[in-house]
């Protein structure tokens, strides 16, 4: 989070590249987050045209404004709104995808400015925090094709884990999946890899022991096939 962005994208001198493996330019959520923090607060922010530009953290940045109304503190809604979204991120990342697909309908929506400048007012203290400890490391957690749509399988158990109507949960999984957004912004494995832990626990804690996941995905597929 403390390196500034390499514009050309470029790797660094003398570094050797694999070309089979794709480049991408440092882009740090400090940066990332620096788009939201000038212009009118009542400007309505296209999802489209904030991802057009991005690299390989495309996913995370797409993550990060999906989980913004499961902290709507009104039971429901939230997961309502963030659980479909975070399910069309994992599925894409399921799918290799390296930059997501946003449908034309959810292309032309996205967050106003000040509602950003609030979200991020209120996690400031935990990023300034962050900042100091994340860093890319554990290129094998993220970059691999496998590592890749292990992460989206887990974002849409997580995702429909949100949606699902369990009390008191909304906060506990908006927090996890910001998290998974901070680890795909700053291609950081060591905490995707505690991300990986605590997804699995909420999946057989939440999921399977309760039964809710379990249903639920056998529904999907009762209407899907």
């Amino acid at each position: 989070m403390n390196s500034p962005p390499d514009p050309a994208g470029q790797p660094p001198h003398g570094e050797r590249v694999d070309e089979a493996t794709p480049h991408y330019r440092n882009e740090g959520i400090r940066t990332l987050l620096a788009m939201f923090q000038f212009g009118d607060p009542a400007q309505h922010m296209k999802l489209g045209e904030i991802l057009q530009n991005l690299q390989q953290s495309a996913f995370g940045v797409f993550l990060f404004i999906a989980i913004l109304p499961s902290f709507i503190p009104i039971p429901g809604v939230g997961g309502a709104l963030s659980g479909p979204l975070v399910i069309l991120i994992g599925a894409q990342m399921m799918c290799g995808l390296r930059k997501p697909w946003v449908p034309g309908f959810i292309a032309r929506r996205g967050p106003r400015r000040g509602t950003m400048h609030k979200f991020l007012d209120r996690i400031d203290g935990a990023l300034r925090r962050l900042d100091r400890l994340l860093k890319p490391r554990l290129p094998q957690l993220l970059g691999p094709v496998a590592a890749h749509a292990f992460s989206g399988l887990l974002l849409v158990l997580l995702g429909i884990l949100l949606s699902l109507p369990i009390p008191f949960t909304n906060y506990l999984f908006g927090f996890q999946l910001l998290l998974f957004s901070l680890a795909l912004l700053e291609r950081d494995g060591v905490l995707m890899l505690l991300n990986w832990i605590a997804a699995i626990t909420a999946v057989i804690f939440f999921g399977f022991s309760s039964g809710q996941l379990v249903e639920y995905v056998v529904e999907l597929f009762q209407r899907w096939f």
